[in-house]
This record gives C-alpha cells, structure tokens and sequence, in this order.
C-alpha cells in the first residue's frame, strides 16, 4: 500500500477546489520523538511534511487546524500582501524536507496575513522548528522555538489559566529549557507539578523528567566550572577519572 493519497480541498480564500497528499495512518506512527514532542519515522514517509495543504491557484497555504472560512477583509488582506505575487506552483505530489519547509514558510505568511489564532501560528512555527532540527540547523532552529514559544504563552494567557492545560504548560517550560531559560523553564515545570488541580500523570511526570534534567546539567557545568578553577589555581594536574555508567 502507497504510504500517501489524494484528498479533495476546497481554498478557502479563491474557492476553488485542488488536490493535496495525505498520509495514511498506519504511516503516522513515529518510531521515536523528542521531548517537545518531534517526531521521527521511517524513511518511507514524514507525516508532517504533508500538514499545510497550498491552493495552486492563489497560494493560500492552511493546516487542517486553521479557520474554516475567511471573510472579505480576510481574503483581501491576504491578497493584497501575499495573493498578488502568486505564480502557480502545484505542492501536491511527493514532499522532500526542503519543500516540507517551503510550504510551512507559506502557511505562516497566510496565516499572519489573515490574523489566524495564536495557537494555530504557534504550531506552524513548532514544526518548522522541527524541520531546522532534522537538518541539524541548531540556530534556526532555536530561532523558530523561541518564536513558537512566545506564540505558546499568549495562547496560555488567553485561554490555558481557565483551563489547567498542563500540556501547554509543560510545552512552554521545555521550550524555555531548550532555548537555555532555563530559570523559566523550571518555574512552568514546577507550576505543572505542584498544582493540585492538574490530574495529567503523563505531563506531570515528564515535567518532574525535564526538571531533574536541568538539576544534571547544572550540577554537570558547576562541577566543570569547579574544575576549571582550580587548574587555574595551579593544583596538580590528575588524569580525569571515567566512567562508564549511563
């Protein structure tokens, strides 16, 4: 069975109807991901580089999260900035990383142009990150974290204080943690932790997980910082000792 299929899209900004790739579900299951929740899957087929579908015809570039409709306005505004430079390009056959990412780069110029919600930009920008992160691109793709990050928290003050969402709340402490806030960091896995009203075991343990991680690599650089200092003072250079327990 061919891992990808054609599904039917109606554009929500032209109107007209245009073929996009799906992926099957028996190939979304990733056989390793991160802990901000990337996934990793066998060389036959990436699900996400199939998550924003591009209208040939006027360019408009959406995942099945975004709005269902967009107004006039919208669809001006859309226009006007991005609509009017359009050439057609058709994006619906086999995706490599490198058109994965051109058409996330669409989705999020669409998505701004059009004032889409907070969390919708919020996993564009995730999941380029994510693109930047196959590539082994660490400042792009901490470049996008930080983004993604910021996007995360005003969904948070909009919406996640009434509804204890421990998932974003985790999400937002590891984001922190990877872009080296780590002071930040600890504060959203604490809140997770010690709030009697979340009931999440899975994002509580993995938020308890990431903090102890941060007490390692703290301990890790004290200890390396230590050492350097006291070469400095002029004691007795010792062959380091190594160990070879995990």
């Amino acid at each position: 069975m061919e891992p990808l299929y054609q599904s039917k899209i109606e554009c929500i900004c032209c109107e007209r109807t245009y073929m996009t790739s799906k992926v099957r579900p028996s190939f979304k299951r990733a056989v390793n991901s991160d802990s901000d929740f990337c996934g990793y899957y066998k060389p036959e087929v990436n699900p996400d580089f199939y998550v924003v579908r591009v209208c040939p015809y006027c360019g408009f570039a959406s995942t099945e999260n975004g709005m269902g409709q967009l107004s006039d306005q919208q669809k001006k505004l859309y226009n006007d900035k991005i609509g009017f430079r359009w050439e057609s390009r058709d994006y619906s056959g086999e995706r490599s990383a490198k058109i994965a990412m051109v058409t996330y780069k669409l989705a999020l110029l669409s998505a701004q142009a059009i004032g889409e919600k907070d969390r919708v930009l919020a996993g564009i920008l995730h999941h380029i990150a994510w693109l930047y992160r196959y590539e082994s691109n660490l400042d792009e793709e901490k470049r996008f974290l930080r983004f993604a990050l910021q996007a995360y928290v005003r969904v948070y003050e909009a919406e996640g204080v009434a509804l204890n969402n421990a998932k974003l709340m985790y999400l937002i402490g590891e984001l922190n943690r990877r872009i080296g806030e780590v002071n930040d960091a600890v504060r959203w896995f604490s809140r997770v932790v010690n709030d009697k009203k979340i009931v999440d075991a899975a994002m509580i343990r993995a938020s308890r997980e990431q903090w102890q991680l941060i007490r390692e690599e703290m301990e890790a650089r004290s200890s390396q910082a230590s050492g350097d200092l006291s070469l400095q003072d002029g004691s007795e250079v010792l062959e380091p000792s190594i160990s070879t327990s995990a």
